[in-house]
């Protein structure tokens, strides 16, 4: 074995703390970061349509999630039929202050109508800004396009209602000659009425790309900087909304957040249209990794925010970042013999310690003896189980468990298998830490 002196160590415990999330080296970032939720409109309308109980509980969890930080700044939420409607109602009940709830309409004086009647005093108002929306979907011309929107978002400020103006389609728009003038006329009409407007970036076909050596429209540092340096719009006005189609999203909404745009539009588990939005977990981990710092937030809750998807339906792909089955889980040997030794060494933090969610393995034909052991040491809460990885007992087991996948078995070996093989081959374990196991496991021996 090769000695190696602590000079020559190099682990930048710095950036990799591992009991914490690691670090990004940005944490001097000057400008607030928030997340915005669009769960409740976006998501629910491209899986299901969820029951009023249903949506009242996932926004009491973005509540308990956001844990009176504010960093959950606001909640999306229709208002189109009944059921929309006593959500939003039992919604304000709570009175939580974040996140705030907001309407999300299309700009018609009719939609308007149900924000007065609902009681809110926000909405977002949809103007999508591309050609290709402005021509072929409303069938109108540019100035046609620019002077609806701006009639129903003057009413919405005349009333009170704090305004943000989606730029739907934005990495197909016009920047210079449509967007940015039109945004211009709406932060314009609320200096007049002395009333709140922003504006959300809406990469609506996930197209954009998070590098600045893209051109314009499809470049999102682009967007972002040229809204804030020849737009004017102070960076803590814009919100950036992203979608997956090319495997960008994450990327997209970290690169805006930089860029300089405060609020990134998410949903619980990237629900949403065809290949779905920017997770909101993804970006309440990458919050602590560019400020180093949760900020209040209380991201155990996200563990109970899988368990309610699950409970209701949800199917979360197993090898989803985060919140995937898979995620802290491995079932090759190799790496099993080094989460043995030192779990730094397979794992980028502990998730344990950061989302109450423990790392595990899966027994199969690839895990080893290692594997074994590291079962041992995961269901009886010991670390000395290493030192049995040779216990020829230990090899016995493996052995009968790689008989078993030479029936032509796919699936992992279950924890009711493991007893039965730990009955027979070290019986003494299991009289000896019989109480450490589950009590659905206990009757088995």
């Amino acid at each position: 074995m090769v000695k190696c002196l602590d000079e020559e160590k190099v682990f930048y415990n710095n950036l990799y703390p591992f009991t914490d999330l690691p670090r990004t080296g940005m944490e001097s970032l000057k400008w607030n970061l928030y997340i915005t939720d669009t769960t409740l409109r976006d998501g629910q309308q491209a899986w299901r349509p969820l029951k009023i109980e249903e949506a009242v509980k996932v926004y009491q969890l973005l509540n308990e999630l956001d844990a009176g930080s504010g960093i959950i700044k606001s909640c999306e939420f229709f208002l189109y039929t009944d059921k929309d409607r006593e959500v939003v109602r039992r919604v304000k009940e709570l009175g939580y202050d974040y996140p705030k709830p907001i309407a999300w309409i299309r700009a018609t004086f009719s939609d308007l109508k149900l924000v007065e009647e609902a009681g809110l005093d926000k909405a977002v108002i949809l103007s999508s800004i591309s050609d290709y929306h402005i021509y072929y979907k409303l069938r109108l011309s540019r100035s046609q396009a620019v002077e609806k929107y701006l009639s129903v978002i003057e009413e919405a400020l005349k009333k009170g209602i704090s305004v943000r103006a989606s730029l739907e389609d934005i990495t197909r728009a016009d920047i210079y000659g449509l967007a940015i003038p039109f945004i211009h006329k709406v932060f314009d009409l609320g200096e007049k009425y002395g009333v709140e407007v922003e504006v959300k970036i809406a990469d609506t076909l996930g197209l954009g790309l998070p590098f600045e050596e893209v051109p314009l429209p499809r470049s999102i540092p682009r967007i972002v900087k040229a809204l804030i340096r020849d737009g004017g719009v102070p960076g803590e006005k814009i919100e950036f909304h992203g979608h997956n189609d090319f495997h960008m999203v994450v990327a997209n909404h970290v690169v805006a957040w930089i860029s300089g745009a405060s609020m990134s539009n998410c949903t619980l588990l990237g629900m949403g249209e065809r290949a779905g939005n920017c997770p909101l977990e993804a970006m309440a981990l990458f919050y602590v990794q560019l400020k180093g710092t949760t900020g209040g937030m209380n991201l155990k809750v996200l563990k109970k925010i899988k368990e309610f998807f699950e409970e209701i339906g949800f199917e979360i792909p197993e090898f989803q970042p985060i919140l995937g089955a898979n995620a802290f889980r491995t079932k090759a040997g190799i790496h099993i013999d080094g989460l043995l030794k030192n779990p730094q060494v397979y794992l980028s933090y502990d998730p344990n310690a950061v989302l109450g969610i423990p790392y595990t393995v899966s027994i199969t034909p690839y895990s080893g003896r290692a594997g074994v052991a590291f079962w041992l040491k995961s269901m009886f809460g010991s670390s000395s189980w290493e030192d049995m990885k040779n216990d020829p007992r230990l090899a016995e087991i493996y052995n009968e468990i790689t008989e078993i996948y030479k029936t032509g078995r796919t699936t992992p070996i279950t924890d009711r298998e493991m007893i039965t093989l730990l009955k027979k081959h070290v019986p003494e374990i299991l009289e000896k830490y019989r109480d450490k196991l589950p009590r659905h496991l206990r009757g088995l021996i």
